[in-house]
Order: C-alpha cells, then sequence, then structure tokens
C-alpha cells in the first residue's frame, strides 16, 4: 500500500509538465494563426462588436480579397448580406461557396442550407423549396423540414404540409398533432367547395383520426351534414364539441339553433342554448339565446334572460343586450333617450367584441383558426377581448 503512494506522488510532477508543455504549444499555435490573418480581420470583428455590421461587411470583403480560402468568412458574409436585406449578395456568396470544388461534405450541406435561406428570404419559395428538399440528411434536416413547413403552408400545399410535419414529429421529438389535424381540415374544406362532400368527410375523419380534440373537424362535419339537409346529423356534429372543448360552442350557437329551427324542434335548441350558456358563459351563446327568445317568447322574457346573465358576468356587451331589449319593450317617448344610451355602449364594445391570438395578441373582428400574424394553429380562444378581462 505504502509502494503504491509513492509512485503516485511521484507522477504528479511529470502530470503537471506534460499540461505545461501541451499549453505551450497551444499558445504557440493560436499566437502562429494570429499573425497569419490580416488586421481587416480583426477590424471587422470589431465592427462587429460595436454592432457596425456595414462596416463589418467592408472589412471581411477585404479579407476575402486577400485570403479567397478563407470558407468561414463567406459564410459569415453571407448572413450578413442576409440580415441586411441584401439577398442577391447573400445567395451570390453562397452560390460560389457551392461551386468550390474543395468544400467538404458538411460544409457543402451548411451552404446549401444558408442558400436556401437566402431564397426564402428573397421570396423565391419554389427555389428554396427545391435546395431544402436536398437536405434530408445531415445536421440541418430537423431545421430544413421546419422551413418546408412554412413554405407549404405558404403555398397551401397541405399534403406536403401533412408529410413535412410528420417527418419533423420524428426528427425533432415534438407534437404536430394539432397542425396536421388542421391541414387536413383544409383539404377538406377545398373538396367541400368543389362539392367533393364524400372525400371532405374522409379528411375530416383523418383529422379526428390525428387529433380526437380537433374542433374544427366536428364543427366542418356539422356544416358538411347541414348543407345536405341532414340536421339531425349536423347537431350530433356539434353537440360532440361539448366533450372536446366546451368553450367552442360559442362558435356553433347560431348554426345549433338554425338547425333546431329547421327540424321543427326550437324549443328544444332554445333550451340547449340557455344549458349551455349557464355552464359555459359566452357573450355569443348570450346573443343567440337572447335572439331566439326574443323571437319564440317576446322581449318580455328577453330582457329577463339578458338581465340575470349581466347579474352573472357583468360586461359591456351584455349591456349592450340589455338596453336592446329595453328599447323595444320602452313605450315611444323613452326611447329616444334609450337610443342614445344604446348607441354610445354600442360603438365602445365595437373596439371590444374582438378576438385576441393568444400567442401573438393580433386582435381581429372574426374568428380564425390560423393566425394571419404569427401563423399559430388554434392560438385564437373562442372568446371575445372583454370576456377575459372579466373572466375569473
Amino acid at each position: 500500500m505504502l509502494e503504491f503512494e509513492y509512485w503516485w506522488l511521484l507522477g504528479f510532477p511529470l502530470f503537471f509538465a506534460l499540461g505545461w508543455l501541451a499549453a505551450r504549444i497551444d499558445i504557440k499555435h493560436l499566437l502562429a494563426e494570429s499573425k497569419s490573418l490580416p488586421k481587416s480581420y480583426f477590424r471587422g470583428l470589431n465592427f462587429l462588436l460595436n454592432e457596425q455590421p456595414d462596416k463589418a461587411i467592408d472589412a471581411f470583403i477585404e479579407v476575402v480579397k486577400l485570403d479567397p480560402e478563407t470558407i468561414e468568412l463567406h459564410f459569415a458574409l453571407g448572413s450578413l448580406f442576409r440580415r441586411r436585406g441584401e439577398t442577391e449578395r447573400a445567395i451570390r456568396m453562397h452560390r460560389n461557396l457551392l461551386e468550390r470544388g474543395d468544400l467538404a461534405g458538411e460544409q457543402r450541406l451548411a451552404a446549401m442550407f444558408e442558400l436556401g435561406q437566402d431564397y426564402l428570404k428573397a421570396g423565391l419559395l419554389d427555389r428554396a423549396e427545391a435546395v431544402f428538399e436536398k437536405l434530408h440528411t445531415g445536421l440541418h434536416r430537423a431545421e430544413a423540414l421546419g422551413f418546408l413547413l412554412d413554405i407549404y403552408q405558404q403555398e397551401k400545399e397541405w399534403l406536403k404540409a401533412i408529410q413535412a410535419a410528420g417527418q419533423l414529429a420524428e426528427v425533432a421529438g415534438k407534437p404536430y398533432q394539432k397542425e396536421i389535424a388542421n391541414f387536413y381540415c383544409e383539404l377538406a374544406l377545398i373538396e367541400a367547395t368543389h362539392s367533393r362532400t364524400a372525400q371532405a368527410h374522409t379528411y375530416l375523419d383523418e383529422a379526428l383520426a390525428v387529433n380526437r380534440k380537433c374542433v374544427r373537424a366536428n364543427m366542418q362535419l356539422g356544416d358538411l351534414h347541414a348543407a345536405a339537409g341532414e340536421h339531425d346529423k349536423a347537431v350530433l356534429a356539434w353537440k360532440r364539441i361539448e366533450q372536446q372543448t366546451p368553450t367552442y360552442l360559442a362558435l356553433v350557437a347560431q348554426r345549433l339553433i338554425e338547425s333546431y329551427r329547421i327540424l321543427g324542434r326550437i324549443e328544444e335548441g332554445l333550451v340547449l342554448i340557455k344549458g349551455l350558456l349557464a355552464g359555459h358563459a359566452s357573450l355569443d351563446l348570450l346573443d343567440v339565446a337572447f335572439q331566439t327568445t326574443l323571437a319564440t317568447a317576446g322581449p318580455e322574457e328577453a330582457y329577463k334572460l339578458v338581465r340575470d346573465e349581466l347579474r352573472r358576468t357583468p360586461t359591456l356587451l351584455g349591456l349592450d343586450k340589455l338596453l336592446e331589449a329595453q328599447l323595444i319593450m320602452a313605450p315611444p317617448e323613452r326611447r329616444h333617450d334609450l337610443e342614445l344610451v344604446k348607441n354610445l355602449v354600442h360603438g365602445h364594445t365595437r373596439r371590444l367584441a374582438r378576438y385576441s391570438c393568444g400567442n401573438c395578441g393580433f386582435k381581429a373582428r372574426q374568428f380564425y383558426w390560423h393566425c394571419p400574424a404569427c401563423s399559430g394553429w388554434e392560438t385564437y380562444p373562442p372568446k371575445r377581448t372583454e370576456e377575459f378581462e372579466v373572466a375569473p
């Protein structure tokens, strides 16, 4: 035991000497490399650190002229050009790299990836698509698939988008069921527009198979049945939304009551809407319940309905409905004053009756499945802005 410890202690000076020698060699190598670099290179780095990209580009271009073999600097310059919006120069830089015969395999793939981004920034989607499709191997595969998915969505190539999202889910390990289901819904919408209802049904079934919580698929299934005069099936499809995400019932409330009216079961439909309103308070549900009650039971019952709901959930949009009911019931001598108040409230509520994207905050008067600002899917909650402000 003592002999082992003795030799171990003798090894310490040896390890120290080897470490010191390696460090000296690395430092000498680093100094030699730095001396071989032109001063323009360091000027360019200094400009970058001082957030002066224009001067950095000029300095790096000078380095490239002096030493055309600096591949990494070509990459840096191309990225700088693209960030500045000089896509033509970026494209030319990366294409020149690809034409070089001495470019290694991974460097060639990296140049292709940069070129694809150049084309994308320039709006040349077909060229960008062609480049990214070649990057089916290597380190940039996941990012290339992400760019391809964006391109397919912009071009509304939904079948390709489904394939790309499936591959991206495997490579990146992230779920894309929500997006894929919406792609199937988009395909179903196209088929329905061209009166190919059988294929539309098939796509919606695929959407629900991918994502059983896809509310949009059941909404579109209900629309297909209603368009075919199958209102009983339409009602069943829309009612299934309650088992998926109940808050989305507000989007189909008007369609539900219309189908019940056609079926001659308007009272049953009104009971359903009132029950949904009690369980899932919504301004859209309130509006449908109010209009239906007004048509079937008269203004007094409609007024009571809105009054009770306003006590439960006080909102300006609800007050607007209450004033509307009061205006119908009011004697002629009071209508002018009520109209004045209602117009003032209504003018203000128009700014509140908007949907807001939960991802980027973009507000719109209509509901979107695909946000026009951030391109997120199902980022709009089916509630108006004011409902979130008063929600507990």
